[in-house]
C-alpha cells in the first residue's frame, strides 16, 4: 500500500505494500509467538486513526550524503544513502525542513554534515568535526524561510566521533531561535527529547496505565525512565507522591519544567537504586500502596533495577510501557517468578508500516 513519493529501495517500512489490517494482522501473530505465555491475555493492537497513517513522524534521524549534484538525506542502504525528501511518512513539517536544507546547505568540504534530526520544531545538523564549518549559508532570507517551515529552534552539533552514535554530550551550539519548544499538549522539549510519533494513540496508553494503577494522594509512584515528563503530570495531577529517574539531562530539565510537583534525579537507574530505596523507605505509610511505571529503551529494564522492583520496592501495580517484545518478555518472566500476575498486555500500533509494535504490559502483585 506504498504512498506517492515512497522509494521502493528504501529500507524503513517494512509493511509499506500490506494494508493496514494486514499489517496489524502479522504484528498480533508475532506477539502471540514472542508473548506466548501470556497469549490468552493479549489484547487485539490499538490502531492509530486513519489521519495518522501518514504524515505522522514529527521526529527523524536522517543520514546526510553529499553526492553531486547536492546533498541527500535519508536512510543508508547498501553502504547508499536513499534519499526520504519526499516520505510520505514524515510531517509535513519535516519534508519542508529536509528540503530547504538540502538545497541551501554548502558543499561537504566546507560543511561535514552526517546526520539531521529533527525533533518537532527543534533542528539539529551533526559535523563531523571540532572546528567550526562555513556558516555563510546562514542568512536572514534563509532563517525566513526556516521559520516558514516550523522550525522554531536550529542547533549545530560538533561531533568528530560521529558513526553508530549520532550525538555526543558536549559541543552543542544554538545557531537561531529558541532552546525550548512546546508540543500540542503544552509540554516542552528540546533537540534530543524522544517524543512518541502519535500523541493520541501514546495518550490512549497513558490512560490505559492511569486507570490500572489508580494512585491516590497516599501513594508511592516511581517513574523510571521518565523521559521528559509527558507521564508523570498525569501521577501528580492524582495528588500521589512522585519520583522520576531519566539518565539524559535536557530530558531531566524538561521534566522538571513539565511536571514540577514530581522529584526528578538523573542518572541510570540502576545508579539511583539508594536514593530510590530511601525515598521509599521515607514516606512509607500504613495507608500508602507503592506503584511503578517504567518505559526503558529497547534493552529493557536493568538487571539490578528489575530486582530491586521485585525484591525491594515491590510495588502493589506496575504498568511496563515496552518498545521491545523480546525484552518485555525476559522482564515479565522474572516478575511472574516474583509472584506477580500479568493481568493484561495492550500492543499499540505507534509506528504505521514497520515492524514496530509497542505493549503496555499491566502486573499486579495479590499480596
Amino acid at each position: 500500500m506504498a504512498a506517492a513519493g515512497c522509494r521502493n529501495d528504501c529500507p524503513g517500512c517494512a509493511h509499506r505494500r500490506m494494508t493496514p489490517q494486514e499489517s496489524r494482522n502479522q504484528k498480533e501473530a508475532f506477539l502471540q509467538t514472542r508473548l506466548s505465555f501470556w497469549a490468552d491475555r493479549i489484547a487485539p493492537i490499538c490502531p492509530p486513526d486513519s489521519a495518522h497513517l501518514f504524515q505522522y513522524r514529527k521526529k527523524v534521524c536522517l543520514s546526510a550524503d553529499w553526492e553531486a549534484p547536492g546533498w541527500k538525506f535519508g536512510l543508508i542502504r547498501r553502504e547508499q544513502v536513499i534519499d526520504l525528501h519526499d516520505c510520505p511518512v514524515h510531517s509535513q513539517e519535516v519534508r519542508a525542513a529536509v528540503r530547504l536544507f538540502v538545497k541551501s546547505l554548502p558543499h561537504f568540504a566546507a560543511f561535514p554534515l552526517v546526520f539531521y534530526a529533527q525533533s518537532g520544531a527543534q533542528a539539529t545538523l551533526v559535523v563531523k568535526q571540532q572546528a567550526l564549518p562555513d556558516l555563510s549559508w546562514l542568512t536572514s532570507d534563509f532563517i525566513g524561510q526556516l521559520e516558514k517551515t516550523g522550525i522554531e529552534g536550529l542547533w549545530l552539533h560538533l561531533n568528530p566521533g560521529a558513526g553508530k552514535n549520532v550525538f555526543a554530550k558536549n559541543h552543542w551550539q544554538l545557531l537561531w531561535g529558541n532552546p525550548r519548544s512546546n508540543n500540542g499538549d503544552g509540554f516542552c522539549y528540546g533537540p534530543r527529547s524522544f517524543q512518541q510519533p502519535i500523541p493520541a494513540l501514546f495518550q490512549k496508553a497513558m490512560e490505559s496505565a492511569l486507570a490500572f494503577l489508580s494512585p491516590r494522594e497516599s501513594d508511592l509512584l516511581t517513574d523510571l525512565y521518565c523521559g521528559s515528563g509527558t507521564g508523570l503530570t498525569q501521577w501528580t495531577d492524582r495528588g500521589c507522591r512522585v519520583l522520576g529517574v531519566e539518565l539524559d539531562g535536557e530530558a531531566v530539565a524538561c521534566a522538571a519544567a513539565n511536571a514540577p510537583s514530581a522529584t526528578v534525579l538523573r542518572g541510570k537507574c540502576r545508579d539511583r537504586i539508594p536514593q530510590l530505596s530511601r525515598w521509599a523507605s521515607d514516606l512509607s505509610s500504613d495507608s500508602s500502596h507503592r506503584l511503578a511505571f517504567v518505559n526503558p529503551p529497547r534493552t529493557g529494564i536493568e538487571p539490578e533495577v528489575i530486582q530491586w522492583l521485585a525484591e525491594e520496592y515491590r510495588p502493589t501495580r506496575m504498568a511496563y510501557l515496552s518498545c521491545s517484545a523480546g525484552t518485555l518478555c525476559r522482564d515479565l518472566h522474572f516478575l511472574a517468578a516474583h509472584g506477580y500476575q500479568i493481568r493484561r498486555i495492550l500492543p499499540y500500533d505507534f509506528f504505521p508500516w514497520t515492524l514496530h509494535v509497542e505493549c503496555l504490559a499491566l502486573a499486579e502483585h495479590p499480596a
